[in-house]
């Protein structure tokens, strides 16, 4: 597996014609392992990582994984996104509802900018460290952390990254850190969703890879129930999971899959008014 990832990351760099990538790195294990994959397909001095914190976020775990890499001095980077965040903040209203989850999205979208103009300066690309349970689950921000030029694991599960993070041999701290996206204090995703990923990875498996027509389904409005597709998966999976948190991941699925439709567009005739 780690070794399709490399050829698949060589390749496109090959493909491209640029030489540098750049990755963002937070200290969770989705950016430890992307970085690791790229450096061992580049090698470390046409690697930039970049370190995005919030205030006073710690970025202890993220230094610890650049100095795993033996990132180089020169090509390592901190940007406080503070001022950035805080200026827009500013200018809409802070009181309104759902303040947490707003400035998460400006935090997200503001790093990606610095990220991307570091990319123009150094003829670069942006490294994604997007997976495919986030995928799927629609845990991203739309022009923010989703943006990349390249994705080494989007194919892999949650639990899959965990697989490879271990092969790799990652420092213990990045193997048993709780997921976060550090939007907020003690943010967790696993509390955010009210279910773990080992237990999303499950339902996902089944009806992205083994029956995608419940996908379909689930998300184009032709099932009649959420139940049904539900206890399809339940079917499916065996005895493992229950139906309360099956119900609960198709709910974040299908409240979130209209992240991959955007923007949505008007059909075109195909018509030209040329002659």
């Amino acid at each position: 597996m780690i070794g399709e990832i490399l050829s698949f990351i060589k390749q496109t760099f090959t493909k491209t014609g640029k030489q540098t990538a750049i990755v963002a790195v937070s200290g969770g294990i989705d950016s430890a392992v992307s970085l690791s994959l790229v450096v061992r397909a580049l090698g470390a001095d046409k690697v930039h990582v970049v370190l995005l914190p919030y205030g006073e976020q710690d970025m202890t775990d993220a230094r610890a994984v650049m100095d795993f890499n033996q990132i180089p001095t020169s090509n390592q980077h901190e940007i406080q996104i503070k001022p950035i965040v805080d200026s827009i903040f500013d200018v809409v209203d802070g009181k309104n509802k759902n303040v947490e989850l707003r400035l998460g999205n400006i935090m997200a979208r503001a790093r990606m900018i610095m990220l991307y103009d570091l990319a123009k300066t150094l003829d670069a690309l942006v490294c994604g460290t997007e997976n495919k349970s986030e995928k799927y689950l629609g845990y991203f921000t739309r022009f923010g952390d989703e943006a990349s030029d390249l994705e080494p694991i989007q194919h892999l599960f949650k639990m899959q990254v965990r697989q490879i993070a271990t092969e790799l041999q990652l420092p213990q701290e990045i193997l048993t850190k709780k997921p976060s996206a550090g939007l907020w204090q003690d943010q967790t995703d696993e509390a955010e969703f009210g279910f773990s990923y080992h237990d999303a990875d499950k339902v996902l498996e089944i009806i992205v890879d083994k029956q995608p027509a419940l996908l379909e389904r689930l998300t184009n409005g032709k099932a009649r129930s959420l139940e049904e597709v539900r206890d399809g998966a339940r079917f499916l999976s065996g005895a493992s999971l229950d139906p309360t948190t099956i119900e609960k991941v198709l709910k974040h699925v299908q409240a979130n899959w209209f992240k991959h439709q955007v923007p949505y567009h008007m059909e075109s005739e195909q018509q030209s008014v040329f002659k």
